[in-house]
């Protein structure tokens, strides 16, 4: 009998995950920073999108057509029934990448992304994947894709073969992966106990697992346990991209873009000087200890000359995603723990603090008067507090109305799966085309918001009847609150926070 799991991992579902860089209107900052015209996307496809949250929310909240695959039946079905809520014509199927290559009807693409594909599948479906991209990317198209690193991941891939060799030859018939992983994980534990010369000698390894002690088995099914994983450097993605008429555009991990918190003196000055970019990535990665690459590759890029950039760079479209006093200025880059110039960054955030649309030329325009704060400053701060998911670029006032009414059908049917479950956190957003993170009981305070209950008393009284039947209580400082008095006068609090920060915030997004 075949196997048609090609060695992943299919007894276990992946979770469900929002990763904000597979919503195309994202990749235009990184594009005209690096002085590439941004294609105009109508067509887009996710490569392998697990559960598919991200590519269900990006059908439903921007103007492109979506098609999608993962070869899992069951996350395949719930991807497109969770779309078909909201009307969205998007496609999404659980055939494999052969399968999927094979069609004769598809169109050609603006933009295909893969994430946490890459590295965990074979050198075969790596080679059906650049076979489709070849096929069905457009001339002017963009890649997206994420993948682990050798450099980042070389004193840790011995423990990662450790375990995996543990769930293979250990792991008795009948028992699912995710009692395997608990075994292997607790097998290793034993093994750091008695200090091996590798633990000792590889600083990285003792602590890694520990961090995968404490992690979600359904995440590191995927993450850590298939039969194939192959990290990979960057020179030799860029060989891998060459073949499809693919050119490096940038990184798509904003933070990397600004080398002050990453890089020492030396070290860019050395980088300055070096010309070839397969070269200059797999150095800059070496010094960083890069683990996990997220890149964009462009099919023919269509370079901007100096005022073109500078034009278009005024002319994009931004919005506050995040409560304005959640948003910190402490930034941890690789060189570690800095503190944001309050003198720059505070006026830019508190510009969009409205939660209103605003274009970077307007917030130029109404700081010139800081004298710091100008169009250089401006785009650094989009780096990081976007890299951070606290700002987001905005789509047309356009698209926003066109979608608008399917993000409200899509986003009641998440608010109903929150009275039972916390496993989605993220909902529809028109303005920004993608995701923003929305907490559970901030869902289920939202919900009952919209059926009337605008107190912060009604709001708790509307969640504590969702949780009491249940048998659930509200979690404080560790421990579950037992009476109904104790979780309805939390959950109050809760609510009051959720009115005054949270509530004006989502209204403004077209989520409330």
């Amino acid at each position: 009998m075949s196997d048609w799991t090609s060695g992943y991992v299919a007894d276990i579902g992946y979770t469900y995950g929002y990763y904000k860089e597979l919503n195309p209107l994202r990749m235009r900052l990184a594009l005209l920073n690096a002085g590439i015209e941004p294609p105009k996307v109508t067509t887009a496809c996710e490569l392998g999108f697990g559960q598919g949250l991200s590519a269900a929310i990006h059908a439903s909240a921007a103007v492109p057509q979506w098609w999608g695959n993962d070869f899992l039946p069951s996350q395949a079905l719930f991807a497109q029934n969770l779309v078909n809520t909201s009307g969205a014509n998007a496609q999404f199927t659980d055939e494999s990448f052969a399968e999927f290559l094979a069609r004769d009807d598809l169109p050609k693409f603006d933009f295909i992304c893969l994430h946490g594909v890459w590295t965990w599948v074979s050198a075969e479906n790596r080679q059906l994947i650049m076979a489709f991209i070849k096929k069905n990317l457009k001339v002017g198209g963009v890649v997206y894709v994420s993948y682990n690193t050798q450099v980042g991941w070389a004193q840790i891939m011995p423990l990662r073969r450790l375990l995996v060799q543990h769930t293979q030859r250990m792991g008795a018939a009948g028992e699912g992966s995710a009692q395997r992983i608990r075994q292997a994980l607790q097998f290793a534990d034993q093994v750091i106990k008695t200090h091996p010369l590798h633990a000792t000698a590889n600083s990285q390894v003792a602590p890694k697992l520990q961090e995968l002690l404490g992690q979600d088995p359904h995440y590191l099914a995927h993450e850590y346990f298939n039969r194939d994983w192959q990290p990979m450097d960057f020179a030799d993605m860029a060989e891998v991209m060459a073949e499809a008429k693919l050119d490096y555009a940038s990184s798509a991990s904003y933070l990397d873009l600004i080398e002050a918190i990453n890089l020492s003196a030396e070290q860019q000055q050395l980088l300055n000087q070096i010309d070839d970019i397969a070269l200059k990535e797999n150095t800059r990665d070496f010094c960083v200890d890069k683990k996990f690459r997220k890149d964009y590759w462009i099919k023919g890029a269509q370079n901007l000359n100096p005022v073109e950039v500078v034009n278009a760079l005024r002319a994009e479209r931004v919005v506050m995603t995040k409560p304005r006093g959640a948003i910190s200025l402490v930034l941890e880059g690789a060189l570690g723990i800095a503190d944001l110039a309050a003198d720059i960054y505070n006026p830019i955030l508190d510009y969009l603090a409205d939660y209103q649309v605003h274009t970077l030329g307007e917030i130029e325009q109404a700081l010139a008067s800081h004298g710091k704060i100008g169009l250089q400053e401006i785009v650094q701060a989009m780096f990081i507090f976007t890299h951070r998911g606290e700002i987001q670029s905005a789509q047309s006032d356009e698209a926003i109305a066109a979608v608008q009414g399917r993000c409200d059908k899509f986003n009641q049917a998440l608010l109903t799966k929150a009275h039972g479950s916390a496993s989605i956190y993220f909902l529809a957003c028109p303005v920004t085309g993608g995701g923003i993170e929305v907490a559970r009981f901030s869902q289920l305070f939202l919900q009952g918001y919209q059926q009337g209950q605008t107190s912060a008393e009604d709001l708790a009284k509307y969640v504590w009847a969702i949780l009491e039947p249940l048998g659930e209580g509200v979690m404080k400082y560790g421990r579950t609150l037992e009476s109904a008095e104790d979780n309805l006068a939390e959950l109050t609090q809760r609510a009051t926070h959720f009115l005054e920060r949270e509530y004006p915030m989502l209204k403004a997004l077209g989520v409330g």
